[in-house]
């Protein structure tokens, strides 16, 4: 049994994966000791390691005077400095000679492509920044986002960096209450969207949801609208005086609009996270810090390289997409590829398609997708040449050892590294990941923390744990893309993040620590099982499940129980083969077989699909519910499909 606030860990894992040597002879970070020299550099002084990174990585405008103001738990970094992250992300790449480079490959999912340079793309930003101050949008102003993944939206939010307006972009399938919760909490001044997204072969009307959230926010004054559906779709309806197309306010837009001097510490943008009850938190990031943290984070895990064609599959209303398709990228003068649509549409090779089309050569996407392709079949990926990847990346939930397998092996044909990536919308960007020329990986394990990064793990004590005990994930002292705060509610900031363990900021993890100082990730704190006096994480438990030759996808919670105390439930989305009852037997004894008869299910149901976010997270919450036998309560605005509860309702055993 764990000692106070410590998790029995009951599944090891001891395959090694080095690095290439021929990776490491050309990536940025060439090995163990260069990445061990650096991460003792910073730690021994953090605030000089970051500020002599700020000072040569981006344009001052006027310079910092101080590193770091460290009020717990407010930071404030680079203070009395002023620059802008538009112009780091665009001018500065102009002055560096690489406007000819390409900032944007787009592919639309029905098929249409378009390409923009670095100075095409400063060009359109300037353009739609007038747009916007010729609106009446001055810097503070709140301007809302509702999208779908075309270059426009990366237009917009670069815009409104570039004025110092506050953008708040909402992932473009939330409802019309979702946008008008978070129109009203921001107190957005104008709202920009599309009249339709393209979706597995439909034109999903965005404006009609829009105006439905537009009735409910009082705050918005006027309303943008970027021809997305042509012809194919009904005409969008438009309000006179309000709305506007896109199109007709960017013909006379003047080309030409200098970037504002903006305070190190102005906010850049605010991004709304659901939880489990209330209302949504708006995570405010700021201008400076997060720029930095974003371009460097980039640079070093995904090893930048000028000739790199760069893929990350998420969409823009995640802070994946903020950190990783838009800021982190163009700040490196990337090469991005950006795609609008479903994986599965027209077929289930779509990706394996653009991969090929494109030449892409960092490939970064979700367990949750990987898992989906696992279940789909090897033959959609054997139908196209991957051989341009030489980097592969995962972001959302932990990766279960057998489905990073796959991922080598299949997608990344046993030579691409894997940088499995630990963070969250609060951090701002990736805080712990293999850098692939330097650190050995382990499937499953986001290994070692970046050089800057100092995290700690705590029992419900507050007191750091031994090796290979699980305990609260935190992160010892402050870095420069952290959140500041929650918006309009420092309260709430102060007790979600800083409250249980004083000084350290809780990451809401449960993780352990490995005698190589690898971190693996055990789930979310809620998702502690307590079976039978035993503290197990969820993530052991589902990558045994994983592990099995049927097994596509699992998901383990607890029920009540009353010899137990909680007894452990999963659910099971099965590859291509029928569910029985000799099935589920098997596999309750090759979980009993891989980490031991505590971790044993005592209920095994079989699903079609389970229940996620639009993010790709599965909802454990909902399912608890439903193990429990009880309805489902508190927030599912971001279910993705409300079928799959009906589903799983059902008796299944």
């Amino acid at each position: 049994m764990a000692a106070t606030g410590q998790i029995d860990t009951v599944m090891h894992e001891s395959r090694q994966f080095p690095p290439p040597a021929d990776f490491s002879n050309r990536a940025r970070i060439k090995s163990l000791a260069e990445y061990e020299a650096m991460w003792n550099q910073a730690a021994a002084d953090l605030p000089k390691f970051w500020a002599d990174l700020a000072r040569d990585e981006l344009h001052w405008f006027k310079p910092f005077e101080k590193a770091l103001v460290w009020n717990e738990p407010y930071a404030q970094w680079f203070v009395g400095g002023q620059t802008n992250v538009s112009y780091n992300c665009l001018d500065a790449k102009l002055a560096e000679g690489h406007g000819d480079r390409l900032a944007f490959l787009w592919e639309g999912e029905p098929g249409d492509t378009r390409s923009l340079t670095y100075t095409e793309l400063h060009r359109e930003v300037c353009k739609f920044a007038n747009v916007l101050k010729k609106l009446g949008i001055a810097t503070g102003d709140r301007v809302s986002l509702y999208m779908p993944m075309t270059p426009e939206l990366a237009i917009a939010m670069l815009a409104c960096a570039r004025i110092g307006a506050i953008h708040s972009v909402i992932f473009a399938g939330f409802s019309a209450e979702a946008i008008a919760d978070r129109n009203h909490d921001s107190a957005a001044k104008l709202q920009i969207t599309a009249d339709y997204s393209w979706r597995r072969g439909k034109a999903l009307p965005l404006k009609a949801t829009v105006d439905e959230a537009l009735a409910k926010s009082p705050t918005v004054e006027k309303c943008i609208v970027l021809r997305r559906g042509g012809k194919t779709g009904p005409p969008a309806p438009m309000q006179a005086g309000r709305d506007f197309w896109w199109h007709e306010l960017m013909q006379d837009a003047s080309p030409e609009c200098s970037a504002v001097p903006l305070d190190s510490e102005s906010t850049l943008y605010i991004l709304y996270t659901s939880g489990s009850t209330g209302k949504p938190k708006g995570i405010k990031h700021t201008t400076a810090g997060y720029n930095l943290f974003s371009k460097k984070t980039f640079q070093w895990v995904f090893d930048h390289r000028d000739d790199d064609v760069y893929w990350c599959t998420a969409d823009i209303g995640w802070v994946t997409g903020h950190t990783y398709v838009v800021y982190g990228p163009l700040s490196s003068g990337a090469t991005v590829l950006m795609y609008e649509g479903a994986p599965n549409f027209p077929d289930e090779s779509r990706f394996w398609q653009l991969i090929e089309k494109y030449k892409v050569t960092v490939f970064y996407t979700a367990p949750t997708a990987i898992r989906a392709f696992i279940k789909w079949g090897d033959q959609h990926v054997k139908k196209h040449d991957l051989s341009s990847l030489r980097l592969l990346g995962t972001v959302g939930e932990g990766i279960n050892p057998e489905a990073w397998m796959w991922y080598h092996r299949v997608i990344g044909g046993e030579r691409c590294p894997i940088v499995d990536t630990w963070w969250q919308t609060e951090t701002g960007g990736i805080m712990m990941s293999p850098l692939p020329g330097a650190i050995a990986t382990k499937p499953g394990s986001c290994t070692k923390p970046l050089p800057g990064i100092v995290p700690s793990i705590v029992g419900e004590d507050g007191k750091p744990v031994g090796v290979n005990q699980g305990g609260m994930l935190t992160i010892a002292h402050p870095w420069p893309g952290m959140l500041r705060g929650v918006w309009g509610d420092n309260a709430r900031y102060k007790e979600i993040y800083w409250s249980k363990v004083p000084g350290k900021y809780l990451a809401g993890d449960n993780a352990r620590c490995d005698e190589d100082g690898y971190y693996w990730i055990m789930g979310r704190i809620d998702d502690v099982l307590k079976v039978s006096g035993h503290r197990l994480s969820t993530i052991e438990i589902e990558s045994a499940l994983v592990s099995h030759p049927a097994v596509a996808e699992a998901a383990a919670v607890g029920r009540p129980d009353e010899i137990k105390g909680e007894a452990v439930a999963v659910f099971v989305t099965l590859k291509n083969v029928e569910p029985t009852e000799a099935l589920r037997n098997e596999l309750k004894l090759h979980v009993r077989k891989e980490i031991g008869a505590v971790g044993q299910p005592d209920d095994v149901r079989f699903a079609a699909a389970l229940p996620k976010t639009r993010s790709g997270k599965i909802m454990r919450r909902l399912l608890r519910d439903i193990a429990a036998g009880k309805e489902t309560v508190g927030d599912t605005t971001t279910l993705e499909d409300y079928t799959v509860l009906a589903t799983l309702r059902g008796d299944e055993e």
